[in-house]
């Protein structure tokens, strides 16, 4: 984002207009928790949709968070991982968990991440 985007100097403002969407963090958590196949994105319980899905993708890949590599023979299919910025979210994300859990009734947290796997982030 350039200074002329910018609505304000504001680090948590600057922060939102990169991640303060609806999908963005949701997509990020499936990452953390192991998630890296379009298809798997798909399958998550809040439901979204998948031309909003392909925009988020596109966006964090835009912004340095995530990288795609194919997967297959069949050069659109890819699979998605952190970077390393992507990977500094993991505090966030920990935090909004638990914020969550302390805060919203009925809240509960799963584990989708396959054994071994450690990225730092959240146990959603």
């Amino acid at each position: 984002m350039q200074g002329s985007d910018r609505r304000s100097n504001c680090p948590i403002a600057c922060t939102l207009d990169l991640i303060g969407d609806r999908w963005t963090l949701l997509v990020l958590r499936d990452l953390f928790l192991g998630k890296t196949r379009y298809d798997e994105f798909l399958g998550s319980s809040e439901g979204i949709s998948t031309n909003i899905l392909a925009d988020r993708l596109r966006r964090l890949e835009t912004m340095g968070m995530i990288e795609k590599t194919p997967y297959s023979s069949h050069r659109r299919r890819m699979q998605y991982s952190l970077t390393e910025r992507g990977r500094s979210l993991g505090p966030v994300l920990r935090a909004i968990r638990d914020w969550g859990l302390d805060n919203v009734s009925g809240t509960e947290t799963f584990r989708q991440r396959p054994p071994g796997r450690n990225e730092r982030g959240p146990q959603a």
